[in-house]
């Protein structure tokens, strides 16, 4: 198919350019949290868990937008990690809650610090107003998409 004149390509779009760098910073960062035994999905769910009071595995599904499979397999890793721990709801004993273990917020602080680094990196040729702009900017496209920006 030939380009049409005067447009600048899929390269020098925001859909490109933003899933082009996010590949490499998701990996970036994978590389960081595969010392911890851990992967972004499992920060993902370590996230939620610290975000709100405990939560069942079918809720944490739901939130997260994932199949109740995905967060049982992600809740076994970390569980052997120590740090979470399934408890049956009292209320309802077919209900497992998760809670983060002293453990989970470890492991979770040193993921923040591992992002934080990388954020670092990232945006060190940027100036202080140029990377405000950046977060807030970012934060008001993942709130339009529906993702958590808290």
């Amino acid at each position: 198919m030939n380009e049409v004149k005067g447009s600048a390509g899929l390269p020098d779009t925001l859909v490109f350019r933003l899933g082009t760098l996010g590949a490499v910073v998701g990996d970036r960062f994978a590389g960081r949290i595969e010392r911890l035994d851990l992967k972004p999905k499992h920060v993902g769910l370590l996230t939620a868990l610290g975000q709100g009071s405990f939560a069942s595995q079918q809720d944490l599904a739901g939130r997260l937008g994932v199949a109740p499979s995905l967060v049982v397999s992600l809740a076994d890793h970390l569980e052997s990690l120590g740090a979470l721990r399934r408890v049956r709801d009292p209320q309802d004993r077919r209900r497992q809650v998760l809670t983060l273990t002293d453990r989970g917020h470890e492991l979770l602080a040193a993921c923040t610090a591992e992002a934080t680094t990388l954020d670092g990196e990232l945006t060190a040729h940027l100036d202080e107003p140029e990377r405000r702009a950046l977060h807030a900017t970012l934060g008001s496209l993942a709130m339009r998409a529906g993702l958590s920006t808290a």
